[in-house]
């Protein structure tokens, strides 16, 4: 998995959170309804954009690896947590001349994205406080 290190800073503002990654500058921000601006996806919405965006690369990467005639592929990907568990559901329309095969391959190829998998498998966080 990619390892370019992430900066997010927040200042005063409520709750606009400048991120940057490499040379990529982006926003983070909370709802209206929770006290923020709306100016940019929440912290939520960027974890669900990530695991969309992984799954749609690899199954790009895939279909053209084996030369299948896909015109576009559209991930949407929504969460909720119940009993202290994280449910993603990720929903995968593919337009192209395909058949079911190929479909149920290309389904095993998105839950084989290294971001699902990484999502899937135990997670340590080291957090310090810097002087």
């Amino acid at each position: 998995m990619d390892s370019q290190i992430v900066h997010a800073k927040i200042g005063r503002e409520k709750y606009k959170t400048e991120i940057v990654v490499g040379d990529h500058q982006l926003v983070a921000d909370e709802s209206l309804e929770v006290g923020g601006q709306n100016s940019g996806p929440s912290p939520g919405d960027f974890l669900r954009m990530s695991l969309a965006t992984c799954t749609a690369i690899t199954l790009r990467m895939y279909a053209d690896r084996k030369q299948w005639d896909v015109e576009d592929i559209e991930v949407a990907v929504t969460s909720s947590t119940e009993n202290r568990v994280t449910k993603f559901a990720c929903t995968i329309k593919v337009k192209g001349n395909i058949d079911d095969t190929q479909r149920e391959r290309l389904k095993q190829i998105a839950d084989a994205c290294p971001l699902h998998k990484t999502l899937l498998n135990p997670m340590e966080i080291e957090t310090t406080i810097a002087r």
